[in-house]
């Protein structure tokens, strides 16, 4: 799945046209490396997004195209804020 997607599906960003923004803004790291929208995202991948106000540091737990709002946060684990 592609890092933008899997950002806006499991809604840590709104929108997915925002987690392209910010990958190629430079904000977004997998694994500590820079990635593009299209970085193809593995389980047990660790993402660190960088915010104004800090980063956050999280693992990925699940891959899924489609999940409801209440089941979004099983994606992934947090790791530091």
């Amino acid at each position: 799945m592609r890092i933008d997607k899997f950002l806006k599906v499991s809604r840590i960003l709104k929108r997915r046209t925002l987690a392209q923004e910010a990958c190629d803004g430079g904000r977004v790291k997998a694994n500590g490396r820079s990635v593009k929208p299209s970085y193809n995202l593995k389980v047990g991948d660790v993402i660190e997004i960088g915010f104004n106000s800090g980063t956050v540091c999280f693992e990925v737990l699940q891959l899924k195209d489609t999940v409801r709002k209440e089941d979004a946060e099983n994606m992934y684990r947090i790791i530091t804020e």
